[in-house]
């Protein structure tokens, strides 16, 4: 190719159509195609073409190659090459951005930083890219916890976007920063942000599957931020107007036409993605409210669509989804009373995280081994539990899980009856002051859990404080107390909580000259038990009951059988 002329040499399109044809052939031909490529240095080309071809090679070497090496060096020549060429702006930006990702595959954060940041600081005349490159960075500064940073990056974005007239890519920079701020725990910025992010959109005229993306992102942030609060009842309005918008998103077709603004070409998440994620939060709100049987339904949806979609995309945020749906059908199975399946799909979190070492890190923060410490307490495993809860408090990042680990493992040592001093000190590490409320009773517990239809904890407060009632010869007001939390327990259903009640039932009954309920109650009680202990058998003979001696490392694929169970049966009645 001349260097004078723009016009491709005949060779050049020769070797570029053949590299082509061996990359999208089935299978690709990935050797043949970097020869072609590699050829094209042979005629000596001018700078564009060398630094174009350095781009191609290193994108398809870092794509579909181990050789990481070479990679790096095509990428990084084509990263130095194309700054010193003028109007190149497509192959400098994206030799930046594919370098970055490529350094922080590598764990070369430190590397990928002042790329970025030069990318940007010479990409304000070219909107795509430098909202682009803006959203990359701000990606990086999260996956390092340093939230801060990404929040103003977002926050340069919202306010370039803005100046560049589009709306869209305004909110979906702020919704970005809104989203971070929920992570972060600032409430108070989170509310006017929200307020004008909602206002924004509502107001926004444009196309009409954009629009609907960012209400769904919108109205997944409040309705999360609602979760997080556990005001259950107050979320209804929002989470209908979420499974609303899904359903017009899905009716939509995506053949619209292409904005015309640059800084307007993204999107937040296919459709397909949209609609899991809806599925998600559904499961998450049921989970709370305690309508254990449509958090079951909506996670069996949910995890077929994730299949299917998972044949076709290998798009890291599916494992993520993945991942927390079932951490949420594994608290419901134990629940339930369904432990054997619970520690199949505690098996599963663990393959997914096997093949994907940053699922397994963020997973570890955010979850860690808490529902094997969940499952270990559910088969009087409580030594297991002990080292599963202590590894747990060791990787958590995140305060409120800390609190929830923390009171788990207080409840290992009051069940071991024997660990009293280590139960007072555990108690001293949770701060009252800053954390919630010290003088709260059960009474209030009761009042708060019936306002926002918090159905298990309402459950729990009936049964514990029915047992109290018991325990000071107050039979009437016990029976007020236990009577509806087994209708409540069964509505979940609650297996402990039913097990619970109806034990306290017999004794109630007893107590007071019913023999014909306590007979009845008696009856129920032994059901509950049998099932338990069935269910019981069953998981302790499961190879995958050895998982609950893994607390450190990645976790293991492979798994020795039981002969059976291995731990007492009698702390389950």
């Amino acid at each position: 190719m001349a260097a004078s002329t723009e016009t491709p040499e005949p060779w050049y399109l020769a070797l570029l159509g053949f590299a082509e044809h061996f990359r999208t052939s089935s299978p690709p031909k990935i050797r043949l195609c970097v020869h072609c490529l590699q050829a094209v240095f042979q005629f000596k080309p001018p700078p564009r073409v060398e630094a174009r071809t350095h781009l191609q090679l290193g994108s398809v070497l870092y794509r579909h190659t181990k050789n990481s090496e070479l990679a790096q060096t095509h990428l990084e020549k084509a990263w130095f090459i194309s700054q010193q060429i003028s109007q190149f702006e497509d192959v400098k930006f994206e030799a930046a951005s594919i370098l970055s990702e490529f350094y922080c595959q590598q764990t070369l954060v430190d590397s990928a930083k002042p790329v970025l940041r030069k990318a940007i600081q010479i990409s304000q005349q070219t909107p795509y890219w430098h909202c682009r490159l803006l959203f990359q960075l701000a990606q990086l500064h999260t996956l390092e916890k340093d939230l801060v940073s990404a929040c103003d990056l977002l926050g340069v974005g919202a306010e370039y976007a803005r100046v560049m007239g589009s709306e869209y890519t305004r909110s979906l920079f702020l919704l970005s920063k809104g989203m971070l701020l929920l992570m972060e725990r600032k409430l108070s910025e989170v509310h006017p942000l929200l307020t004008l992010c909602g206002t924004i959109v509502e107001n926004w005229q444009g196309n009409p599957i954009q629009k609907e993306s960012l209400r769904v992102f919108f109205l997944v942030l409040q309705v999360t931020h609602y979760l997080d609060a556990g005001q259950v009842k107050s979320v209804k309005p929002c989470l209908k107007q979420l499974q609303q918008c899904i359903q017009t998103i899905s009716t939509l077709h995506d053949d619209e036409i292409l904005p015309t603004n640059p800084a307007a070409l993204f999107h937040w998440l296919p459709k397909e993605h949209m609609c899991v994620l809806v599925y998600l939060v559904t499961v998450m709100h049921s989970m709370q409210a305690g309508y254990l049987e449509k958090a079951q339904k909506y996670t069996d949806k949910a995890l077929m669509q994730l299949e299917k979609l998972k044949m076709l995309d290998n798009s890291p945020i599916l494992s993520t989804f993945q991942v927390i749906l079932l951490e949420h059908i594994i608290m419901c199975r134990l629940v339930t009373g369904h432990k054997a399946t619970a520690l199949q799909e505690i098996s599963q979190v663990c393959q997914l995280c096997q093949q994907s070492p940053r699922l397994f890190t963020n997973h570890a923060q955010t979850f860690g081994p808490f529902p094997h410490g969940l499952y270990c307490i559910s088969v009087n495993c409580m030594d297991n539990a002990e080292a599963q809860f202590t590894a747990a408090l060791q990787m958590t990042t995140h305060q409120e899980l800390w609190t929830f680990i923390v009171t788990n493992l207080a409840s290992v040592y009051i069940r071991e009856g024997n660990r009293h001093q280590e139960l007072y000190s555990l108690l001293e590490r949770i701060n009252p002051d800053h954390n919630f409320p010290v003088r709260r009773f059960l009474r209030e517990t009761l009042k708060m859990s019936n306002a926002e239809d918090l159905n298990r904890l309402t459950a729990c407060s009936l049964v514990l404080l029915g047992h109290i009632f018991f325990v000071l010869g107050n039979h009437r007001e016990s029976n007020n107390m236990v009577v509806p939390a087994m209708q409540l327990a069964s509505k979940i259903p609650d297996m402990s909580v039913q097990l619970w009640s109806s034990a306290l039932l017999k004794d109630l009954n007893k107590a007071c000259g019913n023999t014909m309920d306590a007979h009845e109650a008696a009856q129920m009680h032994q059901n509950f038990s049998q099932q338990l202990l069935q269910d019981h058998i069953a998981a302790c003979s499961l190879p995958e009951h050895n998982l609950i001696s893994w607390t450190d490392g990645l976790p293991p694929v492979q798994f020795q059988p039981q002969n059976g169970p291995t731990t007492s049966l009698a702390g389950l009645l």
